[in-house]
């Protein structure tokens, strides 16, 4: 499946390419938001945002109940600056689809994310970028 490219202005580029942390919101089942702090990466050539997590969390779940492309937005800020990442996620355990999201993080962290034994990949194909001051 191709992703159209995201763009993005160079400041927000390098916003997202900074070693930040940002908060991803999904949905219940009922509808209320769930809201929890992550490491992420983002392919702006493929249009898409890797998060790993554990097939069990929350947030994994919320996206899993969601299927087949759950909604969802991701926020990073630093004071006045924000961005937001708007889109469509699904989540998988596949082997390819798990090292490329580790390769990402590793380069834009510095270390490898955890790898708990239930290790997936929320990938968020991003729809919208909204964003202040950046």
């Amino acid at each position: 499946m191709s992703r159209p490219a995201l763009q993005l202005t160079y400041r927000a580029g390098e916003f997202l390419a900074r070693p930040g942390t940002g908060v991803l919101t999904t949905l219940r089942g009922d509808g209320t938001p769930h809201a929890a702090p992550v490491r992420f990466t983002l392919d702006a050539a493929g249009g898409l945002v890797r998060v790993t997590t554990r097939a069990g969390a929350r947030k994994a779940r919320n996206v899993v109940a969601g299927s087949p492309v759950a909604p969802v937005a991701l926020c990073q800020a630093d004071g006045f600056r924000w961005i937001t990442l708007e889109g469509r996620a699904r989540v998988t355990d596949d082997p390819g689809r798990l090292a490329e999201a580790v390769r990402r993080y590793t380069a834009r962290y510095g270390t490898p994310p955890p790898t708990p034994p239930d290790l997936v990949v929320v990938e968020i194909s991003v729809g919208r970028v909204l964003s202040l001051n950046l």
